[in-house]
């Protein structure tokens, strides 16, 4: 974990700056190991600090190595100004994150200093996985795996979209997880339309498609899986759709790798729905990094720009059809990337669509 940090110092000084104000949380957490819900860095070229209060000192002395400890019984940016070095002029300050107080706190306070508004100095690191991360991601991804031979047990007509998913939530964290990595989506018959459908009062019915989305966490890492049931045999209609969304995904699964652009691999998956007909029915990007946030830092969308991925780089890949008054289907993995091309984390069956 400290060589994150020592990666981090090289881009300030890179970039001409003397330390750093951090305050996103897993950033945070990412650079010190730190997973109290308060605190704040002061970090310097040469020297690191973890601010925070009385409640969480002892913690964050157990949870961290090589970092001055230093309790808060004031506001943070006092604590930041008895800190900076008198003979340092440049502070950056996560711009998406720091609030105009706190802004507006630290400029009182150090008036000299010039206080420089970055972005994405640590999200950028935080893209490519080390092995202690990918281990975490991969316990992540075999809870979530779970779960979904878990939901085929208990499925069933009658039960409420409500019911499915707090039960699904329990099992996740009896067998380990520290909570649900999102609120769960569980949408059935017409609702499946809905892409961020919140699981509601209706029942589930024979013949119905059934889309839950979910994942777990573990150690602060998160997982991400969306499957697609079938509660009873499919019409022909519903299965052929479901096959277009695994081709397109296989498609894009197999289009990623390093230095690809993240918008090559979304067009891959865009393609095959479109060339189905039904490109006006997926309007998502189809996949996004995840790591300590469910959602991180690469999008594989349209919008990326750019982008490319990049060894090491954890991503999901998950396109849907979506048809209003009809329902939809998605399925998504999480991937790999490797040198070679892209390694599937997520090993729950896909081929098992009756239930």
């Amino acid at each position: 974990m400290w060589a994150r940090l020592q990666r981090l110092q090289s881009k300030l000084a890179s970039q001409g700056l003397e330390g750093l104000v951090v305050v996103q949380p897993e950033n945070r957490r990412y650079l010190s190991g730190f997973s109290g819900s308060e605190g704040v860095l002061l970090i310097l070229t040469d020297k690191a600090y973890l601010c925070t209060d009385f409640r969480y000192v002892e913690q964050a002395a157990k949870q961290t190595t090589g970092w001055e400890i230093v309790k808060v019984d004031t506001a943070w940016p006092e604590v930041v100004k008895l800190l900076w070095p008198k003979d340092r002029r440049k502070l950056g300050f996560e711009a998406q994150y720091l609030s105009y107080d706190g802004w507006h706190k630290l400029s009182q306070l150090l008036p000299a200093i010039n206080l420089v508004p970055t972005s994405g100095l640590v999200e950028t690191l935080r893209i490519q996985k080390d092995e202690q991360e990918l281990a975490l991601l991969r316990q992540a991804i075999a809870l979530a795996d779970k779960g979904a031979e878990f939901l085929r047990t208990c499925l069933s007509p009658d039960r409420t979209e409500k019911e499915v998913a707090l039960e699904l939530e329990f099992f996740l964290r009896d067998q380990g997880s520290e909570g649900a990595a999102f609120p769960f989506i569980v949408a059935s018959g017409a609702r499946g339309s809905l892409p961020h459908g919140e699981p509601g009062d209706k029942k589930l019915r024979q013949g119905e498609l059934v889309t839950i989305d979910f994942g777990a966490i573990y150690q602060g890492y998160h997982s991400d899986l969306t499957r697609t049931f079938s509660l009873g045999p499919p019409t022909p209609k519903q299965e052929a759709i479901y096959e277009i969304v695994l081709a397109a995904q296989s498609k894009a699964i197999a289009c990623a790798g390093p230095g690809v652009r993240c918008a090559e691999v979304d067009q891959a998956a865009r393609d095959v729905i479109a060339s189905a007909g039904y490109g006006d029915f997926f309007g998502h990007a189809t996949g996004h990094g995840v790591g300590l946030a469910i959602h991180e830092a690469p999008r594989l969308s349209p919008r990326a720009g750019t982008d490319v991925l990049l060894s090491g780089t954890v991503v999901t890949v998950e396109p849907g059809i979506y048809i209003p008054g009809w329902g939809g289907v998605r399925t998504e993995d999480v991937i790999l990337i490797t040198d070679q091309g892209a390694e599937v984390l997520s090993q729950a069956p896909k081929d098992a669509f009756i239930l």
